[in-house]
């Protein structure tokens, strides 16, 4: 029993004289947040051109006084453009940048 009680001591030494490892990024991680940054880009200018197509059709169906359709539109580039913020935001939390 002591050999063992002695040998687990010997261990728990070793062990705890290992350093702690500096972190580093992992490969091609630099390329995925530009890929990632890119995305981003590209749904902000959606949203942006969705909004502003919706808005100009909005106002074509008001001159015209048929039916308003477009106001469904603006409300989901709305609703589009908050998921769209609020993902980044959170993966910016998580990614912890």
């Amino acid at each position: 029993m002591s050999i063992v009680l002695t040998t687990f001591g010997d261990s728990v030494g070793t062990l705890a004289q290992i350093g702690n490892p500096t972190p580093e990024p992992p490969p091609l991680s630099d390329k995925i947040m530009q890929f990632v940054r890119y995305i981003t880009w590209f749904a902000m200018l959606s949203g942006i051109l969705a909004i502003v197509y919706a808005g100009g059709k909005f106002a074509w169906e008001k001159w015209q006084g048929s039916g308003l359709e477009s106001p469904k539109m603006v409300a989901g580039a709305m609703i589009g453009g908050v998921v769209a913020t609020s993902a980044g935001t959170i993966m910016n939390a998580v990614i912890g940048a």
